[in-house]
């Protein structure tokens, strides 16, 4: 359905805006709605086409937002400039097109790039379950971009790097540990796009750089990126509280508003929870693990001579694999097996999966399956961290 344009001028305070953009369910990965004058029917949508137009309208909000300026066809123009500055070396999709098309095609094919599903996770990129929810970092560097017309220097890091951060915090903080939680830190550090991270090292609040984040917009998506994560179905305990409510006061974040962010999110989530793919089991990121490792066996089945003949091929690794067996690997002798494998993979088409951005994180399941494919003398306790 065709929505007007922004009724100008355009005046709204960032928190209604917020709060308007996290009822739609934009905020937590999952859009059932949109912040539109007309309401749309989304039956019979895909859940991407539905996350795109999510993306595309906040992004236009932000517009209105910050330059009271309702024009679409402005919009569409700064929008463009916008993500040719945030990726500097363009878009793949961008080089198929006509050198003649449209402004608002560009900027469609843009959307498209930058949205995500984990609907099939070995054909997308599994590496980006969470990017969903991290598409409103695309909003708050959006903002910059509108105030300073150029997307200040190492943003986008420092607010990835501040998300892993807090993120890593919140699950040190839960009263039931899951030994799933180191995994879950992985997932949201295989899903950023502008860091490397080897290990995260804040280890309080105190050590957190928040005074760089003035906008309430950062500062309340922050606090919920927070909450996301130490969302369970139980009751939040004492502990878990506190931390989201010292975190608020660190964000300098009034405590209704810090209350109003834990209650929505465990209302949103009760709501939609058996729709969200996210917080569809009672484990997710267990869900994810074991369906990743469904996936990659069946890659690994079907290239199962392939890989044993260039196993056979490697001395050394086939030596330091036989050692596995009989003692732990230490760190050098692990990261040697790691290297050899990737090389190995990026010789057989079907298994270069694990070398995309967050592929590692799928290696061991390769390491574990090794040991059924070759002679008994190795065994199934073969482990690679």
């Amino acid at each position: 359905m065709e929505q007007k344009p922004l009724l100008l001028p355009v005046v709204v305070y960032s928190s209604v805006f917020y709060t308007n953009v996290r009822n739609t369910g934009f905020i937590y990965g999952h859009t059932v709605g949109f912040d539109v004058e007309k309401p749309i029917s989304t039956k019979g949508w895909t859940s991407e086409e539905i996350t795109k137009v999510a993306l595309l309208n906040t992004l236009y909000g932000v517009f209105g937002l910050v330059t009271h300026n309702g024009n679409p066809k402005d919009f569409i123009e700064q929008t463009i400039h916008f993500y040719r500055q945030m990726n500097p070396e363009g878009f793949s999709l961008l080089k198929k097109m006509l050198p003649d098309s449209s402004a608002s095609h560009k900027l469609e094919e843009m959307i498209d790039e930058r949205v995500q599903t984990n609907d099939n996770i070995i054909s997308k990129n599994f590496s980006h379950i969470l990017t969903n929810a991290l598409l409103f970092m695309d909003v708050l560097a959006y903002r910059q971009y509108l105030l300073h017309q150029e997307i200040p220097g190492n943003y986008l890091k420092k607010l990835e790097e501040t998300i892993i951060s807090i993120v890593s915090l919140a699950l040190k903080t839960k009263s039931v540990k899951s030994n799933y939680d180191d995994l879950l830190i992985k997932l949201f550090e295989s899903s950023v796009r502008y860091t490397k991270f080897s290990k995260v090292n804040i280890d309080t609040i105190e050590m957190l750089e928040l005074d760089y984040f003035t906008s309430p917009l950062e500062k309340n998506y922050l606090l919920d990126i927070a909450g996301m994560a130490m969302w369970s179905d139980d009751v939040l305990e004492e502990q878990e509280s506190d931390f989201l409510y010292r975190l608020a006061e660190y964000l300098e974040i009034k405590t209704e508003f810090a209350t109003e962010s834990i209650a929505s999110i465990n209302t949103f989530i009760k709501q939609y929870q058996k729709e969200i793919p996210y917080f569809k089991y009672s484990n997710p990121v267990k869900h994810f693990y074991d369906q990743a490792t469904q996936n990659v066996v069946v890659l690994i089945t079907r290239n199962k001579n392939r890989l044993i003949k260039e196993l056979s091929q490697s001395g050394e690794l086939m030596k330091l694999l036989a050692l596995s067996t009989t003692r732990d690997l230490d760190a050098k002798e692990k990261k040697k097996v790691k290297k050899q494998l990737l090389d190995i993979c990026k010789t057989i088409p079907s298994l270069t999966i694990f070398l995309l951005p967050g592929g590692g994180l799928l290696l061991p399941i390769l390491i574990k399956f090794i040991p059924k494919m070759l002679p008994s003398a190795f065994n199934e306790n073969l482990d690679i961290e």
